[in-house]
């Protein structure tokens, strides 16, 4: 079982970068595919990027290709979600997620399929 901490969050205005992290504990993060999700004030928690087990895939939901990327640094097990260009609809919370699908090149991006969560961390992006 792994235990997943976000932090990184704040502040920033429009056009601002921000770089959050999930620090895994536990279980290394190259066990699973790594997933990065949003809920925004009166909303349903959404898909942002996802990365596989291989490390070799990942996956954006449109409204951040191009502005966000998601990596990894397996020795210090983190996972991190580089934001650039942030706009004020980017305020949510963000959550890091963990995944073990059977298929290592698999970058989860269906809520339901993970099975660890941690507790967020908030964005805030100023006009």
């Amino acid at each position: 079982q792994v235990q997943l901490v976000e932090s990184g969050g704040g502040l920033v205005q429009a056009g601002g970068s921000l770089r959050l992290s999930c620090a895994a504990s536990g279980r290394t993060v190259r066990t699973y595919a790594m997933g990065w999700f949003r809920q925004a004030p009166g909303k349903e928690r959404e898909f942002v990027a996802a990365m596989s087990r291989s490390g070799g895939s990942t996956a954006y939901a449109d409204s951040v290709k191009g502005r966000f990327s998601i990596s990894r640094d397996s020795a210090k097990n983190t996972v991190y979600l580089q934001m650039n260009s942030l706009k004020p609809e980017d305020t949510a919370v963000y959550y890091c997620a963990a995944d073990q699908p059977y298929d290592v090149f698999r970058a989860t991006i269906v809520e339901e399929q993970y099975d660890y969560w941690g507790q967020g961390t908030q964005v805030t992006v100023s006009s």
